[in-house]
C-alpha cells in the first residue's frame, strides 16, 4: 500500500554550496508540503547507521565520510503518490542523466555528490523519516 509520505535529505554538497532555499523552493512549487524539517550534521557514527543497508558495498565509506563532511536539511514531504512524485522531481543518481528541470540536473555536480536523496519505497521512507523525526516533531 502506497502513502502520501515521503523522506529526503539535501546533502553536504547542496548544503554547502548555498541551494537550501532553492531546493526547497522547487519542492514546495511541485506541491509538496514539509511534515517535518531539520538542519543538523550526521557524526560518521549515525552516517553509518543511516547507510547500513550498503555496508557491504565498496562505495560504503566513501558515502559515510561524504555524508558526515557537512551539515544536511532533512525532511518529511506530503503529497499524492509521493514517493513517485519526488523521485520524478529530483531526477537521476547521476546528474549527467537527469532530465531538464530536476533537482539533480539544477544542482548536483557527481554521482556521488548529487544534492539530495529521496526514499525509493514507502517502507524505507518511514524507517528514514523515523530515523531523523520523533512523532511529536511531526506536523
Amino acid at each position: 500500500m502506497s502513502t502520501n509520505r515521503t523522506f529526503t535529505m539535501i546533502k553536504p554538497d547542496a548544503v554547502a554550496n548555498g541551494h537550501i532555499g532553492s531546493i526547497i523552493n522547487d519542492i514546495t512549487h511541485a506541491g509538496f508540503k514539509i511534515i517535518a524539517l531539520k538542519y543538523t550534521k550526521l557524526s560518521a557514527e549515525k552516517a553509518g547507521e543511516f547507510y547500513a543497508i550498503h555496508k557491504a558495498r565498496p562505495f560504503y565509506h566513501d558515502l559515510v565520510s561524504f555524508m558526515s563532511s557537512g551539515p544536511i536539511v532533512a525532511a518529511i514531504l506530503e503529497k499524492e503518490n509521493a514517493i513517485e512524485e519526488f523521485r520524478k522531481l529530483i531526477g537521476a543518481t547521476n546528474p549527467a542523466e537527469a532530465a531538464e528541470g530536476t533537482i539533480r540536473q539544477k544542482y548536483a555536480k557527481s554521482i556521488d555528490a548529487n544534492a539530495i536523496h529521496g526514499s525509493d519505497s514507502d517502507e524505507n521512507a518511514q524507517i528514514e523519516g523515523d530515523f531523523f523525526f520523533t512523532a511529536d516533531e511531526r506536523f
